[in-house]
């Protein structure tokens, strides 16, 4: 998957126009897709590109992140603190 690259200090004017990949999923035939979409339609609708059907919702995208050998999005592993959040806890240091 390529990323967009945002995410530098003075880029904000710059992601009214970013084109990401989105990920949906069809209600009606379960057809998991990608498509690349502004962010501003990123949750407009649309069809299937299996079956047409109209009854598709956005995906939610789960990404880990690195950062120093630590964790810095997603879920912690082997952490049972039940605190964690991104691998940043200040409950176990995790």
């Amino acid at each position: 998957m390529i990323f967009p690259p945002w995410g530098r200090a003075g880029d904000e004017e710059d992601l009214e126009d970013t084109v990401p990949i989105y990920e949906y999923v069809c209600l009606d035939c379960k057809n998991e897709f990608e498509t690349i979409r502004s962010m501003k339609d990123a949750d407009k609708p649309t069809e299937c590109e299996k079956c047409g059907g109209q009854h598709v919702k956005r995906k939610l995208a789960v990404i880990y992140a690195m950062s120093g050998g630590h964790a810095v999005s997603g879920m912690s592993q082997g952490c049972d603190c039940g605190s964690c959040s991104g691998g940043n806890c200040s409950g176990c240091g995790g």
